[in-house]
């Protein structure tokens, strides 16, 4: 059994396809949407985990990858950079999960990287950038 988080880049030409519902019924894969969005120019973004068995795992890999989808591993969550970090609380006020805590009365930001839903929203908050995702493309 493989399970894996992944982002796929929809072109606008695919957007509107059903992706998801291919790797569910074509594929036998669990899928577990974390977030999704389309952008003004109709390009779309899914997160999301993708569960099942080796084989049709690596064959739905292929499928995506041929349909011109660009699938991107998500290695870990989100990362911190403690040594950009200003100590701000920019992202704490705006973590909806409570993966980034101000601790008073020391005014520092802590990150509990489990509690992360990878919502992105510390991404755009942060104003020294010391929040990033670390995504790697598919083989």
């Amino acid at each position: 059994m493989v399970k894996q988080k992944l982002v796929l880049r929809f072109p606008s030409t695919l957007v509107e396809e059903p992706v998801i519902y291919s790797l569910v019924k074509d594929f036998d894969l669990m899928v577990n949407i974390l977030r999704a969005d389309i952008n003004p120019k109709k390009e779309g973004r899914l997160m999301m985990e993708l569960s099942g068995e080796e084989s049709n795992f690596r064959r739905a890999l292929e499928w995506m990858q041929k349909k011109g989808l660009k699938v991107m591993h998500l290695k870990q969550q989100i990362t911190w950079q403690e040594d950009r970090c200003t100590h701000c609380g920019a992202c704490s006020v705006i973590c909806p999960s409570g993966a980034l805590v101000l601790n008073r009365p020391e005014m520092k930001i802590s990150f509990i990287e489990e509690k992360c839903v990878v919502c992105e929203l510390c991404l755009r908050a942060c104003p020294a950038r010391a929040m990033e995702t670390l995504l790697d493309n598919a083989r």
